[in-house]
């Protein structure tokens, strides 16, 4: 019998999950409902479905428990803006489903024990989609460091670059307000924050964190000389000259999926990224404690001449150093997302009075280092053994975002942070199995 999946929330990423339901797992899985809040992307998706065979029924999100109840879905796939994460989610479960949750799990304090709340009420499953987990390179490291290639790792030094193409879209789409989806800190470290979890086998216990929006700011515009700018793309006077210019009439993947749909909802892709309505921070800097023992100090600027990250790990046999360049992309373009620069990624372990060692690096095509591929095979393919622990539920799902809410409750107060005092009932349930 096929399993049934209900899909909520039709956005870019959400394409994913529809596409491997509708093709290479179609015979083991079948694509039952699909809900959105704007009614002509979900319209676009059913004609999609059609187009491929498939007769799916659409609802709005009034009618989310309606669809639960008409189409009967084993899971539900939740890939709607961050703030809305926990909402699905837990009417999901509560409703008798499994759920299937896009990154982060959700964006504050308040939300996460919501969610854990309601898991252990229903104790429904909860799979949080890490796809850097499952990128082979990522996947490389953890089983470098768990053999001990450097000994105890003592502490991590960690730095993730967006450069003005990537980056720069987190500050025109909803992402930009912190309500939307907790700032990069927990929208896009949530990555980054599961890799130290997830590769240390540790979770965090102290934070503290600066920021502030150094580089996305209307003083910016008027040094590249861009005055008399508005608030969208479409209608800028000085757009021609802009060298942020999203011309959503040119990217027909993006003008399919958002701007032919704006009668809708009124949601404007192409938003200044100069813009005063912005209150998520474009430059940060975290340490953090971890219950092993290690330290860390990690970085995120989005406004770098080139995309990737380098981290560094401190053991007690030496050093294990790791550096990724990524392919440069606008989400929604049409193009692959993350892709490794082959030329540009490299694994070397420094062990202590010996000669530095290159690592040979196992690349991997594809969205994200080859990890999306990797992951829509765990969730959709035939069960196989996880030697590595790369599937996460919604127990990582939280420590991964416990950082991030707890660096941006340091960056509003000045003080360092607690987990425990954070998400007291998150440190009982203790790290991820």
């Amino acid at each position: 019998m096929k399993a049934r999946y209900a899909q909520v929330g039709l956005g870019v990423r959400s394409w994913m999950y529809s596409i491997a339901l509708a093709g290479p797992y179609a015979e083991r899985h079948a694509l039952v409902g699909l809900c959105d809040s704007n009614a002509g992307r979900l319209a676009q998706r059913v004609a999609w479905a059609r187009a491929n065979g498939l007769e799916v029924p659409a609802y709005a999100p009034a009618d989310f428990e309606r669809m639960i109840t008409e189409t009967r879905p084993d899971v539900v796939i939740v890939a709607t803006p961050d703030v809305l994460h926990d909402d699905y989610a837990v009417r999901a479960m509560e409703a008798g489903c499994d759920v299937l949750v896009e990154k982060p799990l959700t964006i504050d304090a308040g939300r996460c024990r919501r969610l854990l709340d309601a898991q252990a009420r229903t104790g429904r499953r909860c799979t949080v989609t890490f796809n850097y987990r499952y990128a082979p390179v990522r996947s490389q490291v953890k089983r470098l460091l768990a053999e001990g290639a450097i000994g105890d790792v003592l502490s991590v030094d960690f730095h993730w670059n967006l450069d003005t193409t990537h980056g720069a879209d987190y500050f025109r789409r909803w992402h930009r307000r912190k309500e939307n989806s907790g700032g990069l800190l927990v929208h896009k470290a949530t990555h980054h924050f599961d890799l130290v979890n997830w590769w240390l086998g540790t979770v965090p216990e102290r934070v503290f964190a600066s920021g502030r929006r150094a580089y996305y700011r209307p003083e910016t515009a008027d040094r590249l000389g861009l005055a008399g700018r508005s608030e969208r793309c479409l209608d800028c006077a000085p757009a021609a000259r802009c060298p942020f210019r999203l011309d959503l009439r040119r990217e027909k993947w993006l003008a399919a999926l958002y701007h032919e749909h704006e009668s809708h909802d009124g949601y404007r892709r192409d938003a200044c990224v100069f813009s005063d309505e912005i209150d998520i921070e474009d430059a940060v800097a975290v340490t953090a404690e971890y219950a092993s023992g290690a330290r860390l100090a990690y970085s995120l600027h989005a406004f770098m001449p080139w995309e990737g990250y380098e981290v560094a790990f401190n053991g007690t046999l030496g050093r294990l150093e790791h550096g990724c360049r990524e392919s440069v992309y606008v989400s929604g373009d049409g193009s692959v997302p993350g892709a490794l620069e082959p030329e540009g990624s490299s694994v070397r372990i420094r062990r202590h009075r010996e000669a530095p060692r290159e690592v040979p690096v196992e690349g991997g095509s594809g969205g994200h280092g080859g990890g999306d591929a990797l992951l829509l095979e765990a969730l959709f393919g035939e069960p196989a053994p996880d030697a590595l622990g790369r599937a996460a539920d919604h127990v990582a799902g939280a420590w991964s975002i416990a950082t991030g809410i707890a660096a941006n409750r340091s960056i509003e107060s000045g003080e360092v942070v607690a987990i425990a005092d954070l998400l007291p009932e998150l440190v009982a349930l203790g790290p991820p199995a």
